[in-house]
């Protein structure tokens, strides 16, 4: 599982449920607060962020159920447990804009990738998100589909 590398961006992992679960609006880049044998986990390319869900807890943002695993270079006494509560690091307008909108219009933070920027610091986008109906998502599938199929006919006549 290597990192793949666009633009000075490193990808470390990416949440495609994600599309397919939810409509995603408004994108927002937060920085996290990691220990430093996560921090070389994520170096190595390891992590999961399909299950992970950002939530607001004692008026902090919180990235839960993100899976990096144990470095295993580090002894047994310097591990960090797995699946643990990590803070996310935003300004407090956009923790403000953000509540707002999930408070509101009953919206959820999903994240979508987490990366190292191109000065090497873990970041990880998030989107506001909508959850779809069973209808949405045949209807997505459709599109996708059509599109394909578009796209190799136009190929086919030149």
């Amino acid at each position: 599982m290597a990192a793949n590398k666009d633009g000075g961006r490193r990808l470390i992992a990416e949440n495609r449920r994600a599309r397919h679960e939810y409509f995603l609006t408004d994108t927002i880049e937060a920085g996290l607060q990691l220990t430093g044998t996560e921090v070389k986990s994520l170096r190595k390319g390891q992590a999961n962020i399909a299950e992970s869900y950002a939530s607001f807890e004692e008026g902090e943002l919180w990235l839960i159920n993100a899976n990096i695993p144990e470095y295993p270079g580090a002894g047994r006494f310097f591990q960090h447990a797995p699946r643990r509560k990590r803070r996310l690091l935003l300004h407090k307008k956009e923790m403000h804009k953000l509540m707002i909108a999930i408070d509101r219009q009953g919206m959820t933070l999903a994240p979508v990738e987490l990366y190292f920027n191109e000065r090497g610091i873990a970041k990880l986008k998030l989107a506001l998100a909508q959850g779809k109906k069973l209808h949405d998502k045949r209807e997505t599938a459709k599109k996708r589909d059509w599109d394909r199929e578009k796209a190799r006919l136009m190929r086919e006549k030149g």
